[in-house]
């Protein structure tokens, strides 16, 4: 069984089809929230700390960092940044983090000061970005996210999809580097946009998850962008994602009615062991007057462990669900 192991200083987390799905708080990224860019810039991380706490009270797993304020000369700023967020983050919580960048200097520097075992988002099938990221993962025995695009950008056919992330996951090996440590991002397309986008990713996760045999990830909020009422499509993908394959999500955990899809489909998929954490979160739950705030523990926690997507991942990065909710 595909196991990817990720962890914090204390605490280690397992995405594999047999565990609770992974949520990876997306809220740490100034991509789309002018707000948080200006406040990063200055040294202000007041709305940093405060994403984390929330977030992992809300039940991420993990939490994806970013500081990917500007596009100007970022290879020269984007580094410092990176390694301050990353460390006034993994001081507040214990959850593994996910670094975020397009920045390969950045990533670096990241991973000198990450403790534990992150989750690089992300290299592409690009040469120049396989070339760059993949002896990282090597060196800092690290496992990465894997967008299925490359040079010819994103393709509209999956099979094109599955062909870019196939390549990546025979490129690392020629590193070293095994298939759990892939996740692959099979790149969500949507759905307003592409009437059978749900259809490609749920078929491209069962050949990702059967002739590859990899876990997998996405931009959950993709989906439904450029939609009225964006978090019931959401809400609605969830299980149905969960229950093609999928096993890890970049999401805003900070949603209600998507966590409690995502402990649903935990319940409904076996991963849940006795319903305990279903029970845990929802037993004070009053229909007439909401329900009681989500327990602190991560769906995703096992007892043993996008700046950088914006110009490759579609259109969550380029509009973040919450990116209006400054």
């Amino acid at each position: 069984m595909t196991r990817t192991i990720v962890a914090s200083a204390t605490r280690e987390i397992i995405i594999g089809f047999d565990q609770p799905f992974c949520v990876i708080g997306e809220r740490i990224n100034p991509t789309g929230r002018k707000k948080l860019a200006a406040e990063m810039i200055v040294g202000n991380f007041d709305t940093v700390i405060k994403d984390a706490l929330e977030q992992v009270a809300a039940g991420a797993t993990m939490l994806d960092v970013n500081a990917g304020v500007t596009s100007v000369n970022p290879n020269e700023t984007e580094p410092a940044l990176l390694v301050r967020t990353l460390e006034i983050v993994q001081g507040l919580v214990d959850v593994p983090l996910s670094i975020d960048s397009s920045v390969t200097a950045a990533i670096e520097a990241a991973l000198k000061v990450a403790k534990g075992r992150p989750l690089i988002n992300s290299v592409t099938g690009e040469e120049e970005k396989l070339e760059a990221i993949l002896p990282l993962c090597k060196k800092y025995d690290v496992p990465v996210v894997a967008i299925s695009n490359d040079e010819t950008g994103i393709s509209m056919d999956p099979d094109v999809r599955f062909a870019v992330a196939k390549k990546i996951v025979e490129r690392a090996m020629d590193y070293g580097i095994k298939p759990h440590d892939i996740v692959v991002d099979p790149l969500v397309m949507p759905i307003g946009a592409l009437g059978d986008a749900g259809r490609q990713v749920f078929a491209l996760l069962y050949r990702l998850r059967n002739e590859l045999k990899v876990n997998t990830t996405c931009g959950l909020s993709n989906i439904s962008f450029g939609l009225p009422h964006r978090h019931g499509i959401n809400a609605g993908f969830i299980p149905m994602v969960i229950g093609a394959g999928m096993t890890s999500a970049i999401m805003n955990p900070c949603r209600p009615q998507e966590m409690e899809a995502v402990r649903a489909a935990n319940v409904l998929n076996g991963t849940d062991q006795n319903c305990g954490s279903w029970i845990m979160t929802y037993r004070d739950h009053n229909p007439a007057g909401g329900h009681a705030a989500p327990a602190a523990a991560a769906p995703g926690a096992s007892s043993g462990r996008r700046g950088g997507r914006a110009g490759r991942a579609g259109p969550r990065a380029e509009e973040p669900a919450d990116a209006k909710a400054e």
